[in-house]
């Protein structure tokens, strides 16, 4: 059955790709050159397209001036980049299965892909009954006993409780309000389900006052969000990848089940090629679609470029973040390999438990408090601002609480006086403040420090990599170096030169190829080049896991009463 492509494009799970359409009529049915972002394709009558991705381009705001159910005024179109923050308006159209909401529904490991539900009706679970209208937050899927499940949670006095979710499970599930804002672009990739629109809020008052804002002056209403998607697709006799907007008006219908996808060319993203097994390798690749940047080796590996793949494997990265007290923070990825030395840089602590978790068997931490902080026990000693510690061990002390005594988890510290030491203890739970006193002027190398000291840890480039051309660590006051992490990378180099190669991450980068089926000579690479990769703070979060493994401290007991 024929539909518009737009039509297709909206209802179409990301899950079902790919899939191979046929033109059935339009403004091109007698064969027009459509151009987008410098690819040309011909789409005329009973052309046969494979639609290989997906993504929003653009969106089209219905202009609702006073509620969300006024009576539109106008249409306009707005890019992803335009300026503003949005509240998101709960959809009033209820989900019938967790099925339903996983296929339509972004759940992503960020805040922005965990989305929060409520059922009419309660659900009974082998130790736990999520009561009806009780708010259920979806955080991921993960497989179950062989079924797929969504992990859940949900928040009773103060307590988080997780649990898990067929998809099978049906009910009516309605979207929960939602207090956070967000920008147009974060709205389009996590906040607009398939099939359906997004209504959203103006939170803050635009500031673009000119000709580029289509929207009426001094504008605080609703607007009504239909996404424009811009389809990856790969046509019969090309080998490179086109690029289409869903609102053509063009019909297409849906002839996957009886044609041959063979007939492709097969792209395949950098995912795609890691799957394959070690014997594959090497293996000779032309570039349908090169990745977005100029640092190199990124621009080197452009559209219609023969590489060779010689190897898939695992390598260690530390991940590391810049030290700033305003956001947005810049994040790295620094290679073993990175060359350059660093120099220690204080460390600050927000509590007492933290400076447990940051001490050193090697060397004694040694920190000056800069916030006060009134004890509730006598036992326990209060901190002011400019007392300067060193930290020795955890341990436990019987404090005196309402009459009785209780035995409470405490840091043994000395503190430092003019001419001597005094030992004191302060409680764990105890919100302060700490910054570390540095003495250690030695230069280090990254291998150094991971084995050396405990991450996190601070530090700034004092001599910057002379290997690459343009070190950008080098430039930033500060980093903090989190964690080490193991990552997937492929070694390519060109066909030309073989023995010239360099490591591309398998996740991070977006790019399809198509195997050559060529053979290719087994050439034992020179020494690899590697680069600090700049990563998005989306990315950060995907790399990034001690932040789940963080112990938290003991709670704070009640204060004593007046």
């Amino acid at each position: 059955m024929a539909s518009t492509l737009e039509k297709f494009i909206h209802s179409l799970d990301p899950r079902a790709l790919p899939r191979v359409l046929q033109i059935q009529s339009g403004i091109y049915f007698q064969g027009s050159i459509y151009e987008m972002f410098g690819n040309e394709c011909c789409l005329s009558t009973g052309e046969v397209i494979k639609v290989i991705g997906f993504k929003i381009n653009k969106l089209i705001a219905s202009i609702c001036e006073n509620n969300e159910d006024s009576q539109i005024s106008a249409k306009v179109e707005l890019p992803l980049n335009f300026p503003g923050l949005y509240k998101v308006v709960a959809d009033k159209t209820p989900y019938l299965s967790i099925e339903e909401i996983t296929r339509k529904v972004s759940i992503g490991p960020t805040r922005f892909g965990h989305p929060s539900f409520y059922c009419t009706e309660d659900i009974k679970l082998a130790n736990l009954t999520i009561k009806h209208g009780e708010q259920m937050t979806f955080s991921s899927l993960q497989e179950v006993s062989g079924t797929m499940a969504v992990n859940c949670g949900v928040v009773r006095n103060n307590q988080s409780h997780s649990f898990t979710l067929p998809l099978s499970q049906e009910g009516k599930f309605y979207e929960c309000e939602d207090d956070q804002i967000y920008t147009l672009k974060e709205i389009a990739e996590w906040k607009i389900p398939k099939s359906r629109n997004r209504t959203v809020k103006l939170s803050n008052t635009l500031h673009v006052r000119d000709s580029s804002n289509p929207l009426p002056e001094n504008f605080g209403g609703y607007l009504i969000l239909t996404p424009v998607y811009e389809v990856k697709a790969v046509m019969k006799f090309r080998k490179d990848i086109v690029h289409i907007l869903s609102d053509l008006d063009v019909e297409v219908k849906d002839i996957t089940d009886c044609y041959d996808i063979s007939a492709f060319l097969q792209p395949l993203s950098l995912e795609d090629v890691f799957e394959r097994t070690s014997k594959e390798f090497p293996m000779v690749a032309e570039i349908m679609e090169g990745p977005q940047g100029s640092q190199k080796p990124y621009n080197l590996l452009y559209t219609g470029k023969e590489i060779v793949i010689h190897k898939k494997y695992q390598a260690k990265r530390v991940l590391a973040s810049e030290i700033r007290s305003d956001s947005p923070k810049r994040h790295f990825l620094i290679p073993m390999s990175y060359k350059g030395k660093f120099k220690r840089r204080p460390r600050n602590f927000p509590t007492a438990y933290d400076l447990e978790i940051a001490r050193s068997e090697k060397e004694h931490l040694h920190v000056v408090a800069t916030k006060a902080f009134d004890s509730p026990h006598k036992e326990l000693f209060s901190v002011s601002v400019g007392d300067q510690f060193l930290v020795q061990q955890c341990q436990t002390s019987e404090v005196l609480y309402e009459g009785r005594k209780e035995v409470v988890d405490v840091l043994a510290c000395e503190q430092i006086l003019s001419n001597t030491y005094k030992k004191v203890l302060l409680p764990m739970y105890m919100e302060g403040g700490f910054v570390e006193v540095i003495y250690d002027k030695k230069q280090y190398q990254l291998s150094e420090i991971c084995t050396k000291f405990r991450l996190p840890f601070n530090v700034k480039v004092s001599v910057r990599d002379l290997s690459i051309g343009d070190d950008v660590l080098a430039a930033v006051p500060g980093l903090q170096l989190e964690e080490e992490i193991t990552d997937s990378y492929l070694l390519v180099s060109s066909v030309s030169r073989p023995g010239d190669s360099w490591e591309i991450p398998v996740y991070r980068l977006s790019m399809s190829v198509h195997l050559l089926g060529k053979d290719v000579q087994t050439v034992v690479p020179a020494a690899t080049r590697t680069t600090v990769e700049e990563i998005s703070e989306e990315q950060y979060y995907m790399v990034r896991r001690y932040e789940n493994q963080t112990l938290y401290p003991p709670p704070r007991p009640p204060k004593k009463p007046a």
